[in-house]
């Protein structure tokens, strides 16, 4: 049987087809007689049980690489691993011809001394008694840096109403605190703002800042901040539900070596943060109270379908990053022209946005015509798998992909949304999460407000250390500081 197999793998007439055997090449094999038949269920078998051990070696690959060691922290465990991202072509950098921008010069400068010189530095010999030149340079340095400790003198007073010690409020440090705002705020920002872990932050205020703390107190005091402001994590919260337009996104989190999930809401002048134990439609109702007058901009993910929103616009990077994805495994003909198809689609809508020589009627017609080619795409008869599964996609979402078009201030991506989500990925990484679920909630409160003042382009450490002065006078946190005219 192996002679007479091989004597028919010789003959051209009996070669076997690539891929799927049709019919008519089935019935060919059969007229040639037994032994081709024999060859060509050995052959596939062979091909199949070579597959099959492809498979599974990849499989054990992929075990070994997920299962972490065992005296890995729980924290440093992955929710989900992604595929790693394909570096861009793109060279870094500007352009060249771009004109150069530099570091401009102090407004105070001192004078300083004066550099001369007796004999050559490079040979030894003699120089000129008088400079040929004389040239200017600042140099700008931070000198080391000391606590400024000072003693107040508090008086107490007896009140006949209240009959008992009155004495006047503080507002330099929290009651009972050594610890400044202005020092509080600066910590708080480095680890919520900046991304710093609380080792680190302490190392910097002991050597740099030659202020003893520890990390327990540093956190207690944390604690404090974040009560006093919660009311401005409640403002974010509600600016953000009446945004016209507000993106959003989600990644995974840790709390106590338990899986949550950290979810983002951001328009420009608001990032909103919330640490939820639900991926799905229970914590997007804690968020979204009523239905959403705006539009939200978001992925593909399902639990987005069950908010209530006057407008929608679904992400298309997510299109094209899948339809990146199957390239890699399918290069099939129905899924090239169906890939074709959509791409060219995607890109003439994006160019359509763009285009700002056209008049309302053109611009009207050439919307229609998109719609009326994404209808086409969906609606088509594809044989590819892949392709039946995008146009799946497509028609579900149909009414969420062109809203971009028809509404100002609305992009075709999330990318607003994953910039946002970005910073809290960098503190996980560096803080591998929480321990506890009163420090996620101490998280998503400070890490709203910090975000919350970048994106408005405030100082963040005057801006809270004024704002606890005031409410430690006053009794009463003042409102959020409203963003700028030309960010509004």
């Amino acid at each position: 049987m192996e002679q007479a197999g091989t004597a028919v793998a010789e003959s051209p007439a009996l070669e076997l087809p690539s891929g799927l055997i049709t019919d008519e090449e089935a019935r060919r094999i059969y007229r040639q007689g037994e032994e081709a038949v024999a060859w060509a269920i050995l052959t596939l078998a062979k091909e199949r049980n070579e597959l099959a051990r492809e498979r599974d070696e990849l499989k054990q690959k992929l075990a070994s690489q997920q299962q972490p060691h065992p005296s890995t922290p729980s924290g440093m465990v992955p929710v989900y691993k992604k595929s790693p991202v394909t570096p861009k072509s793109k060279k870094q950098g500007r352009k060249k011809g771009h004109p150069g921008t530099r570091r401009g010069n102090p407004e105070n400068v001192r004078p300083g001394p004066e550099h001369t010189l007796k004999c050559c530095p490079k040979c030894g010999g003699e120089v000129s008694e008088k400079p040929t030149r004389t040239r200017k340079r600042i140099i700008e340095d931070s000198s080391e840096v000391k606590p400024e400790a000072m003693e107040h003198t508090i008086h107490g007073y007896w009140c006949g109403s209240c009959e008992e010690i009155v004495e006047p409020v503080v507002p330099d440090a929290l009651p009972g605190s050594t610890i400044g705002n202005h020092l509080l705020a600066l910590t708080a920002w480095l680890h919520y703002g900046l991304g710093q872990t609380l080792s680190q932050i302490v190392e910097v205020l002991n050597y740099h800042l030659q202020f003893r703390v520890s990390p327990g107190g540093l956190v207690a005091m944390w604690y404090r901040l974040q009560a006093i402001l919660y009311g401005w994590y409640e403002q974010i919260g509600q600016e953000a539900r009446r945004s016209a337009v507000l993106h959003a996104d989600e990644t995974g989190w840790r709390v106590a070596g338990v899986t949550h999930w950290l979810w983002c809401f951001t328009s420009r002048t608001v990032t909103y943060y919330m640490i939820d134990r639900s991926r799905g439609e229970p914590a997007l109702k804690k968020f979204f109270l009523e239905m959403f007058e705006g539009t939200l901009v978001t992925d593909f993910w399902g639990p987005y379908e069950k908010v209530k929103a006057a407008f929608k616009q679904k992400c298309f990077v997510h299109l094209f990053r899948e339809l990146k994805k199957v390239d890699l495994r399918n290069n099939s003909p129905g899924w090239g022209v169906f890939r074709e198809k959509l791409k060219r689609l995607l890109r003439d809508a994006l160019r359509l946005q763009k285009r700002q020589d056209v008049s309302e009627e053109e611009y009207a017609s050439r919307r229609a015509l998109l719609d009326s080619r994404l209808g086409e795409i969906y609606e088509g008869a594809w044989e590819d798998r892949d392709a039946r599964r995008l146009a799946k996609r497509l028609r579900k979402y149909r009414s969420e992909l062109f809203v971009f078009l028809g509404q100002p201030g609305v992009s075709a991506d999330n990318n607003h949304g994953e910039r946002e989500i970005r910073p809290a990925v960098i503190i996980r990484k560096n803080s591998l999460c929480n321990r506890s679920q009163n420090g996620a909630d101490m998280q998503a409160v400070l890490m709203s407000v910090y975000r919350t003042l970048k994106l408005r382009g405030l100082n963040p450490i005057q801006t809270i250390s004024a704002a606890v002065r005031e409410y430690l006078l006053t009794g009463q946190l003042p409102p959020l500081p409203p963003a700028p005219t030309s960010l509004g």
